[in-house]
C-alpha cells in the first residue's frame, strides 16, 4: 500500500511539482494551500507524511505544524519542513516551533528540505521522516 503525503504549500507550483515528484516516487497525494485547509486536510486524507512550508500567509506553516502536534490523531504524524529559509537560519525557526503549549515543547520536525528542493532531495528527506527500510532506497526522479 502506497505511503500517503500531504503537500501543505501557499505556492501552487511549488505544490503541484512537489506532488508530481511523490506521485512519480510511487505514493499517495493531496494538497492544501495554508494551514487551516491543511489541518482539514490532514483530518481527512490520514497522510503518513506532511511536506509543509513554514512562511505561508494566514494559518501558517508554524500554527499547523503545533496544531498537528498537539492532535492526538495527528500527532505521530511525520513533518517534513521545505522551506526558503536557509539552513543555518532555520535553527531560529525551531525555536517558534519548538515553544509547545504549557511549557511542554513539540519535538522538532523529522525532515528539513531548503527550497528550491530537488526531486531528490524530497525523496530522500521523506525516506528519513518515515524511517522505513522501503523507503531507504527511494527511486530517484
Amino acid at each position: 500500500m502506497a505511503k500517503r503525503v500531504l503537500v501543505v504549500d501557499d505556492e501552487m507550483h511549488l505544490r503541484l511539482y512537489i506532488k508530481a515528484v511523490f506521485e512519480t516516487a510511487g505514493y499517495e497525494t493531496a494538497m492544501a494551500r495554508n494551514g487551516e485547509e491543511g489541518l482539514a486536510k490532514a483530518r481527512e486524507f490520514r497522510p503518513d507524511l506532511v511536506s509543509l512550508d513554514l512562511m505561508m500567509p494566514g494559518e501558517g506553516g508554524i500554527r499547523l505544524f503545533r496544531n498537528l502536534r498537539a492532535d492526538p490523531e495527528l500527532g505521530g504524524v511525520p513533518v517534513m519542513v521545505v522551506s526558503a529559509i536557509a539552513g543555518g537560519t532555520f535553527e531560529h525557526a525551531l525555536r517558534a516551533l519548538r515553544a509547545g503549549a504549557g511549557g511542554k515543547p513539540w519535538a522538532d520536525p523529522e525532515a528539513y528540505v531548503e527550497k528550491p528542493p530537488t526531486p531528490q532531495s524530497l525523496l530522500d528527506a521523506a525516506a528519513r521522516a518515515l524511517g522505513g527500510a522501503e523507503h531507504e532506497a527511494a527511486p530517484a526522479v
